[in-house]
């Protein structure tokens, strides 16, 4: 067990550049046996964190032995202490990470500017890691989440889990059976209404902190701002620049993940975004994004054009979308494929439907069955199987996804994508925002 000098040693540790922890992490790398038991830690328990913990402690060959919340209220640590109650407990993850020992995975279910900076110190101590969807914050954070994992050895899944479901899963096999043939284009849409700010500016002045928020904690590595009330914390951090992706970057690696799946398309290679002007701090209420990808052996073309739409009960032009009667009812969020034979509905989340040439509905198609994406982490960890969602798929998905977002700073501009040198190589602002700043003290440890 490593013992630590106070809880910033493990933090200080890891932030200098190209410096190895000082515990060689092959010593927990391995895969445990299929016949042991699985000893976790949750950072993050409220809300979606505690859906996933629920989840991940689910299988009956998981121990709970750490918990870690900023928030000690009922909806937050307190609920998940109650639950696990001879677990330890911590507000800090740095602390929770020193005195790791025994914990052999880490889930990360916290707001998206946290997920890399620590996820990567765990991969870097050899625990696997289950993070919440989108895998980062920045596509340079996402480049080194599928590093750490692959050099460390580590088992790790993303937590899109509707990937895991039976809609999902049949949509993937439909394709890929050819029922649809090669297909020529995707759209894919978000029509629901978010419930975080969207298009405001930074609220002035300051509320008392409450007595179980840790403050300083939650903002991590993100630059320091005064509290306000239900302004950032529990929930609508989502709708700010510094602390989530907006609406293409919450749903995207849901929505998109079939496509992505299905199709095995990976990095665009040019993109072109229709926005509002953002405002400083918070992301637009409303976007269109245009991706071009290259064509892999499941695309008609050389090329594959991918159109994200988000806005209040937005869906593509029906006259782009192939072998779809004018009169279907299409999804309130959910992506079109078209083929050469038919046109494939993926609904968010309800099974697939595929039109036909003749613009009829199939019927009978094979159905696959679901399986538990929580649990298959969780026995991916002792060698039991093998996760969908690992890093090395979800880490370009997200990339992409948050190009888009990228895109939506610099609306009506073509960015062209090198993914091999991670660079937008005909727009240097844009090329800014593949990476950010962090708060002095805070700076991540890259691979």
């Amino acid at each position: 067990m490593r013992h630590a000098k106070d809880r910033r040693s493990f933090l200080k540790s890891t932030t200098i550049a190209g410096t190895a922890i000082t515990l060689s992490a092959m010593q927990y790398s391995r895969v445990y046996g299929a016949n042991e038991r699985l000893q976790i830690a949750s950072v993050g328990t409220g809300g979606k964190g505690w859906s996933d913990l629920l989840g991940v402690a689910a299988s009956p060959n998981v121990d709970v032995v750490g918990l870690c919340d900023i928030d000690s209220s009922a909806k937050h640590l307190g609920q998940a202490a109650e639950k696990f109650s001879s677990t330890r407990q911590y507000d800090d993850w740095r602390r929770l990470l020193d005195e790791s020992g025994d914990v052999q995975g880490v889930l990360v279910s916290t707001p998206d500017f946290m997920h890399a900076p620590i996820s990567l110190p765990a991969m870097q101590l050899g625990k696997h890691v289950f993070c919440q969807k989108p895998l980062t914050h920045t596509v340079m954070e996402a480049r080194q989440m599928r590093k750490a994992a692959k050099k460390h050895g580590v088992v790790t899944q993303m937590c899109n889990q509707i990937q895991s479901h039976s809609a999902y899963r049949t949509a993937v096999h439909l394709i890929q059976e050819g029922m649809i043939g090669k297909v020529k284009e995707v759209h894919s849409w978000q029509g629901g209404q978010p419930s975080w700010p969207r298009h405001i500016p930074r609220p002035s002045g300051n509320d008392p902190v409450p007595s179980y928020v840790r403050w300083d904690l939650w903002q991590g590595v993100a630059m320091e701002r005064p509290y306000k009330i239900g302004m950032y914390h529990p929930f609508n951090w989502r709708g700010w620049q510094a602390y989530g992706t907006g609406q293409l970057g919450d749903f995207g690696c849901h929505i998109l993940d079939p496509v992505f799946k299905a199709l095995q398309i990976e990095s665009p290679t040019k993109l072109t975004a229709e926005a509002p002007e953002l405002m400083r701090e918070t992301w637009t209420d409303r976007a269109t994004v245009r991706y071009e990808f290259p064509g892999t052996k499941y695309t008609a073309e050389s090329t594959l054009p991918v159109t994200w739409y988000d806005a209040v009960g937005v869906s593509p032009p029906r006259e782009r979308l192939g072998h779809i009667p004018v009169d279907a009812k299409l999804p309130g969020a959910g992506s079109v494929l078209i083929g050469e034979k038919g046109s494939l509905v993926i609904p968010h989340v309800a099974m697939p439907q595929l039109y036909m040439a003749d613009q009829t509905l199939a019927e009978d198609l094979p159905v696959i069955s679901s399986v538990d994406h929580y649990t298959q982490w969780a026995d991916a960890c002792r060698g039991a199987a093998e996760t969908t969602s690992h890093f090395d798929y979800a880490g370009p998905l997200t990339e992409a996804v948050l190009l888009g977002t990228i895109g939506i700073r610099f609306p009506g501009q073509e960015l062209h994508w090198d993914t091999d040198s991670m660079q937008i190589t005909n727009h240097a602002e844009a090329q800014r925002w593949i990476t950010k700043p962090y708060r002095k003290g805070w700076e991540p440890a890259w691979v």
